[in-house]
């Protein structure tokens, strides 16, 4: 007995750990920092670390009202009913839920490349296939409706990331309401907003709810309230709460009685819901998590001895020739940063923004090994 045919499915390739590197190279973890993974400098809220503690001693319930409460507050949130937010386990769980939720065998998705590998590896996971448009880097990254269009074929879903990850570039509202509009009926638009909070575009949303909201993303400037785009968002970045793994989606009203049909039960543990909820009324954590990424964002642009795209997100890319080596030099130098030879780009360096002595201490490395 073997396992079907797995032979087009790429692994996952994630950052890795300071405890992991340190052990190889036989060093104590407390003289590195971790700059590859586009976590939380500043860790997760302190509401969520006590809502965790309150939690505890409360895991042996199915977490019914836990899921109750956090999606009654998501939903308030963004101007939704309770129906539209999908709860899952991170990100990469409602990529599972909306293709369950649209995907036939042998239906495809469009991802953007370079890009997030989960996008195909889900749709192979549910027997679609996969397709891809270019994100041309002769243009800086920039994303458009035309290179998605240009390469759209029919798929059944169209993957959007907004900012995009590893580049840090962002679609306009107008760009993702010409791609919806432009692509067939049948096609869902899945805008990926895991990096939202780090930029000040309006959310995707505003193409799906009929509220107005104050983030100006409302479709009642001219915008018809749509049913074919989903909105993706996390609680892994700006909210610190990677490893707790929580995440949800935004969904049409129509789509309200798919969730029930597709989710596993309790798709978020009762942890997972109660750190975000206390992590969803700390305004002053997230506040000064975006101000952080802000500020080290503009620190590399200005001071690294090589070209930096502009970037949304709460990381920058970098073009530094030999990515591995830099990444291996940078490495024994106590910073670790992701080589982006995975996402094929393999003379850039993908750097997360630190808090500002980890964001310096990593410029004064980098410098050091391209001035080497």
């Amino acid at each position: 007995m073997q396992p079907r045919d797995l032979s087009d499915h790429a692994e996952y390739q994630a950052g890795r750990g300071i405890e992991e590197v340190a052990r190889e190279l036989g060093r104590d973890p407390a003289e590195f920092v971790k700059l590859a993974s586009n976590e939380n400098p500043l860790g997760p809220s302190p509401a969520a670390i006590a809502a965790l503690e309150d939690a505890a001693s409360d895991v042996h319930h199915y977490p019914t009202a836990a899921h109750a409460d956090l999606t009654a507050a998501l939903a308030d949130e963004w101007g939704v009913a309770d129906e539209q937010v999908w709860l899952a386990n991170g990100g990469d769980g409602v990529l599972d839920y909306l293709h369950r939720a649209t995907l036939a065998p042998g239906d495809d998705v469009l991802v953007p490349t370079p890009g997030f590998s989960y996008y195909g590896m889900s749709s192979r996971f549910h027997h679609g296939g996969v397709a891809e448009y270019e994100i041309p880097r002769d243009d800086g990254f920039d994303l458009t409706a035309d290179c998605v269009l240009d390469a759209y074929d029919g798929e059944r879903v169209v993957h959007l990331t907004s900012p995009h990850n590893p580049t840090g570039g962002r679609f306009s509202l107008d760009d993702v309401e010409t791609i919806a509009e432009e692509t067939d009926e049948e096609t869902l638009v899945v805008v990926d907003e895991a990096y939202g909070e780090f930029t000040d575009a309006p959310s995707a949303l505003g193409l799906v709810r009929d509220r107005d909201d104050v983030d100006g993303s409302r479709p009642s400037a001219g915008r018809a309230k749509r049913d074919d785009v989903a909105v993706l968002r996390t609680f892994s970045k700006v909210y610190g709460l990677a490893g707790v793994r929580l995440g949800y989606g935004l969904v049409p009203e129509a789509w309200a009685d798919a969730y029930a049909r597709v989710n596993t039960p309790f798709a978020a543990s009762a942890l997972a819901c109660a750190a975000g909820l206390a992590a969803l009324g700390d305004e002053e954590h997230r506040e000064a998590t975006v101000e952080t990424a802000a500020w080290a964002r503009e620190y590399m642009r200005a001071e690294l001895d090589a070209p930096v795209f502009e970037s949304h997100a709460n990381f920058v890319l970098v073009e530094v020739g030999d990515a591995a080596g830099v990444a291996e030099a940078l490495k024994h130098r106590g910073v670790i940063v992701r080589d982006c030879t995975s996402f094929g780009l393999d003379d850039c360096v993908r750097i997360t923004c630190g808090t500002r002595e980890e964001t310096e201490r990593a410029v004064d490395a980098l410098n050091e090994v391209l001035a080497a």
